[in-house]
């Protein structure tokens, strides 16, 4: 059957594919440029290595990173009793909602958790003795609320209270692997659970598209005279999110949020027309919401800082008569007008944007990213960018061997 273009209709099984246990990758590869590289360009198939990547790119290409850095989110706490309470720090909520202020707070903070084994924890607090500079230290959570979703608020304090927050993750925590790995992370997953970019702590998950870069892939790009840049999505848990609706109208999608500067909006708007790849699903996100809050800021120059988000829906709102489309250029000059006027170095904003079917792209002409769960969010992206012909990507991947999900193999969208 044709795909609606009313993203609020598509069913979530018509994205279904079958994926077998033993092709989803349980390690990440030693040489991350060793991946193997799935090349869609105008819908023909080129089997490559990720070490090809350079002379597979369109001339005039500007590659766009995102550069967070995954923290160590998940606290495995005991009860007094012994048992193991298991807390992911999802997001602050006191003192700071600002993710950067929140991992520097000293001595106490409050955060949105998943709780793992929560059941039995009924009263009273859990506790967490790790090591630090080679001195004991103790970790201190007291559940505040029950919630949704398994979620609560927890209320941590920890000695030495001198410590920041994200020092205490750095030595307490543990990487949050994507739950479909079954297993523990290790010292392994602790260099490769990152990319070789990483500049800024605050996420959950890896943008896994840029695992597979090297710095000697990326003097290459240098050399080749390929323009690069980078963009700051802090990946959230709901990333893992299963769609369980059985359309797109009835799935809320998680907010991230996004710091973009002022360079990287100037960098975009001197480098049009030529090609923008995105590397990874969430530096497209990342763009395409860079439009979105453009066209909104065109349109209504006085919205405060506050206000910059961008809800799941927007892109696919009518347009009221006579109203004209804002273009790319005009919704990032719009960016650098409001930084200009509130003295801003950088776009501090939310997206909830879903890509699916029926979107329009604005900056984006392609994608770097790695084969995604069946029924996802981010499948509805790579068929919104590649039409109906992500199954011939897929059913070739599957056919030739090709390693699935984050530690996986990449491809190179060029629709």
């Amino acid at each position: 059957m044709p795909t609606p273009t009313d993203p609020h209709q598509l069913r979530i099984q018509d994205f279904h594919y079958e994926l077998p246990a033993a092709r989803i990758a349980p390690e990440p590869l030693a040489d991350r440029a060793a991946s193997r590289l799935l090349v869609s360009r105008h819908g023909a198939l080129t089997d490559k290595t990720f070490r090809d990547l350079p002379g597979e790119l369109p001339p005039g290409s500007l590659l766009i990173f995102n550069d967070t850095r995954v923290v160590r989110a998940r606290l495995l706490t005991q009860r007094p009793t012994g048992g193991v309470v298991e807390l992911f720090c999802l997001e602050p909520v006191a003192p700071h909602r600002s993710l950067e202020l929140a991992l520097q707070q000293t001595a106490a903070c409050t955060w949105r958790c998943l709780v793992g084994n929560g059941r039995r924890w009924k009263s009273g607090s859990v506790q967490l003795e790790f090591q630090f500079a080679g001195q004991p230290a103790t970790l201190t959570a007291i559940r505040q609320a029950h919630e949704t979703s398994g979620e609560s608020l927890i209320d941590f304090s920890w000695t030495p209270s001198s410590l920041p927050f994200a020092e205490v993750l750095r030595a307490a925590g543990h990487l949050p692997l994507p739950p479909y790995l079954h297993r523990p992370d290790t010292a392994t997953d602790a260099m490769r659970y990152q990319t070789v970019y990483a500049a800024h702590e605050g996420a959950v998950a890896a943008p896994t598209a840029g695992l597979h870069f090297t710095p000697e892939l990326l003097a290459e790009l240098a050399a080749r005279g390929i323009a690069t840049g980078q963009v700051t999505l802090h990946v959230g848990a709901g990333t893992f999110q299963p769609v369980k609706a059985d359309t797109m109208a009835e799935h809320p999608m998680h907010a991230e949020p996004i710091i973009v500067q002022a360079s990287l909006l100037r960098q975009l708007l001197a480098h049009r027309p030529q090609p923008v790849i995105a590397v990874g699903t969430t530096s497209l996100r990342t763009l395409e919401s860079l439009y979105w809050l453009g066209a909104a800021l065109a349109r209504q120059p006085a919205t405060s800082a506050a206000e910059l988000r961008v809800s799941q829906w927007q892109p696919y709102a009518e347009l009221l008569p006579g109203e004209a489309e804002i273009t790319p250029e005009i919704a990032l000059q719009a960016l650098l007008a409001h930084l200009e006027a509130t003295g801003s170095a950088a776009i501090e904003a939310s997206t909830q944007l879903l890509i699916a079917p029926g979107y329009r792209f604005r900056l984006v002409q392609g994608l770097i990213t790695n084969f995604h769960q069946p029924e996802s969010t981010l499948l509805l992206l790579v068929s919104a960018l590649l039409g109906p012909s992500w199954r011939a990507v897929y059913d070739h991947a599957l056919g030739h061997g090709y390693r699935f999900l984050s530690y996986g193999d990449s491809s190179l969208l060029l629709p």
